[in-house]
């Protein structure tokens, strides 16, 4: 079996097939990057104003208000807070793993589906560089057949083939903008979350190791006052 002849008159089937099929991987695209522009679109906050509440917060004792209030938040560094203010009385060692294992989930949930936004960008224009190889093929296979317009139904074949690599571009680069674009977003929303969360850990360290020492100085206030009498 000759396998050139065999892709020759695979070649036959034109450049349509492909089209067709980057037709739809262009829809898949489009899907994924309105379903991440919805996902990430209230996943963030002002880390500068709702630290300021939180500290705020253990001031004045009150988590428990601020874990009302933020219930039903969106964002991720928040959700990455209450996580880690939730296991407060467990001790630091807690928080931070906890507010580690809230961040690691939601990390996963933001990269659903990126993979296929850089595989699209980066194959498309393959596949369409592909179709416009067998439109090529097929239209010289014009020229074999001896017409007066063997020539010019060439030259349309050619121009035809073409556009799938066209087409394929034209998948692509969105693909290519969308799948940085969400990438750098999610870094700066995990950026967010980062500084949420130590400073969630720094507030409970302080607490820790300023516990003891309020302790030892109420004893010692109270000390004076027994002696005093």
């Amino acid at each position: 079996m000759n396998l050139s002849s065999a892709f020759v008159d695979f070649a036959q089937l034109g450049a349509d097939w492909v089209l067709w099929v980057l037709i739809g991987l262009s829809v898949v695209s489009v899907g994924v990057m309105i379903d991440r522009y919805l996902w990430l679109r209230q996943r963030d906050t002002n880390t500068e104003v709702f630290l300021r509440e939180v500290r705020g917060a253990f001031q004045r004792g009150e988590l428990a208000r601020l874990q009302e209030k933020y219930k039903d938040d969106l964002s991720i560094p928040v959700h990455v807070a209450l996580r880690g203010i939730a296991e407060r009385d467990n001790g630091p060692d807690a928080v931070a793993e906890a507010m580690h294992a809230e961040r690691a989930r939601w990390r996963k949930g933001a990269d659903r589906n990126l993979m296929l936004l850089g595989t699209l960008g980066n194959n498309v224009p393959f596949i369409g560089l592909f179709g416009t190889v067998l439109g090529v093929i097929n239209a010289f296979q014009n020229l074999t057949v001896k017409s007066a317009d063997a020539e010019a139904q060439t030259l349309r074949a050619i121009a035809e083939a073409l556009v799938a690599t066209a087409v394929g571009l034209l998948v692509a680069i969105p693909a290519v903008i969308a799948f940085n674009t969400f990438t750098r977003k999610i870094k700066l929303i995990m950026g967010s979350a980062d500084e949420v969360a130590h400073s969630v850990l720094s507030i409970t360290y302080g607490e820790k190791h300023a516990g003891p020492t309020t302790a030892k100085a109420s004893e010692k206030a109270s000390e004076k006052d027994d002696g005093g009498k």
